[in-house]
């Protein structure tokens, strides 16, 4: 569409790039595609960058992690969800020879060993970030961190980061520090599964919200950012800004 012509497209896996149901679905293709377009970014499954806004006089440092640890469980158990089940992955299934899990059977150490990792990358690396902004990207919803919440408190608390954008779950969520579901220490987040998969969680009508998450179902986020603020907007499928918030950095 107009303005997104040439435009970067910033990246991070989810729990259907490496497979949904097996790790071997090819997840790399995506990687590798980095370098043979010149939008799609997407170099690594963690990875971080900084945007410049020279006109403007700030900048941000977006950090994007893979958070699909939460879907790599026992081969045996939950078959249609589960990147490691036996259920659907091949017999033998590998992708060692691209650095990915060896086998079904040490598939869910892969993934707890890429979030560990992570962390310790994320901690070294927002710790010396002098960017005007510090934003983290994964997929798995707001407070998914292996921890009831506290990492992510911890890299807001004690690194300053200023905003957290997840997705996986097929609605809007926008998760402000006063609410209840929050234990982030005041950290914002957004859930932006308001355009993926077949079909939302619940049905889009806002009068009839009881199997809601969040604020809404079909639609999207309007971030809109300056050396001094951001605003957040949640808007829904029929272009109607449902919820906003503005954030300070750190």
């Amino acid at each position: 569409g107009a303005g997104l012509s040439g435009k970067k497209w910033l990246s991070v896996l989810g729990n259907h790039d490496w497979g949904g149901r097996q790790f071997n679905n090819g997840w790399d293709q995506q990687i590798a595609y980095t370098w043979a377009s010149n939008r799609w970014v997407l170099p690594a499954p963690y990875w971080m960058v900084r945007v410049e806004y020279p006109l403007q006089l700030f900048n941000a440092d977006i950090y994007f992690l893979d958070s699909n640890f939460n879907d790599a469980k026992d081969p045996p158990l939950d078959p249609e969800h589960n990147i490691c089940g036996s259920a659907h992955n091949p017999p033998g299934a590998t992708c060692a020879a691209i650095g990915g899990p060896e086998s079904i059977e040490t598939c869910p150490q892969y993934f707890q060993d890429l979030w560990t990792e992570q962390k310790a990358w994320m901690e070294k690396t927002i710790a010396v970030s002098d960017a005007t902004w510090q934003i983290a990207v994964t997929h798995f919803p707001c407070g998914e961190d292996g921890e009831n919440q506290q990492w992510y408190k911890k890299l807001h608390q004690q690194y300053g980061l200023d905003l957290l954008v997840t997705g996986h779950r097929h609605d809007q969520e926008m998760w402000l520090p006063d609410m209840a579901k929050n234990h982030m220490g005041g950290l914002t987040c957004i859930v932006t599964g308001g355009g993926g998969g077949i079909t939302s969680e619940a049905t889009p009508n806002d009068h009839d919200t009881k199997d809601w998450y969040g604020e809404a179902e079909y639609g999207f986020y309007d971030l809109t950012i300056n050396k001094y603020m951001m605003k957040v907007e949640s808007i829904n499928w029929n272009g109607k800004v449902v919820k906003d918030t503005w954030i300070h950095p750190q």
